[in-house]
Formats: structure tokens, C-alpha cells, sequence
């Protein structure tokens, strides 16, 4: 079994910067061009992750009501819609690339989290 050790507090830090990517590199990148929805996916997939960054009860959450399970639940979720979306969507090249390298990154952070029953207190 591979190492757990990403932790509540490590995973918060690149919440804000990974929202504010979906939502640009759409528009950097010029993603859409074998399908206009590969291009607003990301950027609605921003917007929405930025909302649950600020809704999230961990450290950098602003309003923090949601609980930690619920943000992870929902990252696996799009791991998954990102992996499996460019097949199902049709996407291809660039489309089809960001998309499938974004969702394998946020399963493998996902799979690498340590639970919280594991984590060491001092």
C-alpha cells in the first residue's frame, strides 16, 4: 500500500491556486477547440471549487460548514468526471490531454490522503 501522507492542513494550501487555475487556463491555454464545453468545464469546475474552498472547515475556509469528508467526496467526484469526461464528451488533443492529466492528479491526491484517525499527535 502506498504512503498517506497527504494531510487536511497540506491539501488546503493549493485549494485557492488550483480553483484559480481551472478557472484561466482555459483561457491561456485555448482549450475548446474540439468541443466549447471543454473549455467551460474547467472554468465552472473553478468557480465551484473556489466555492468549496471558502465552505470548507479546514484552516484557509472562510466560512467553514462544510465538512472535510464532503470536500474530499467532491474532489474524488471530479477526478473521476475529468478522467472519464474526455472519452464520454469526445474531447480530443490539448481537450482531451488537460483534462485526463488534471483528473488523474486530483485521484492520486485524493488516494494519497492520510485519514484522520492516522495522523500523529504530539
Amino acid at each position: 500500500m502506498f504512503p498517506r501522507f497527504i494531510t487536511k492542513s497540506i491539501h488546503a494550501y493549493p485549494d485557492y491556486p488550483v480553483a484559480f487555475g481551472l478557472i484561466a487556463m482555459p483561457f491561456l491555454l485555448g482549450l475548446g477547440a474540439t468541443a466549447p464545453l471543454a473549455f467551460w468545464l474547467s472554468v465552472v469546475t473553478g468557480v465551484a471549487a473556489f466555492a468549496l474552498t471558502i465552505l470548507t472547515d479546514h484552516h484557509l475556509g472562510i466560512f467553514r460548514v462544510l465538512p472535510y469528508s464532503v470536500h474530499l467526496a467532491v474532489d474524488g467526484l471530479v477526478g473521476i468526471t475529468f478522467v472519464a469526461g474526455p472519452i464520454v464528451l469526445g474531447f480530443a488533443g490539448l481537450d482531451f490531454w488537460y483534462y485526463t492529466v488534471l483528473g488523474l492528479t486530483v485521484l492520486a491526491v485524493v488516494g494519497l490522503h492520510q485519514p484522520d484517525d492516522q495522523i500523529a499527535t504530539v
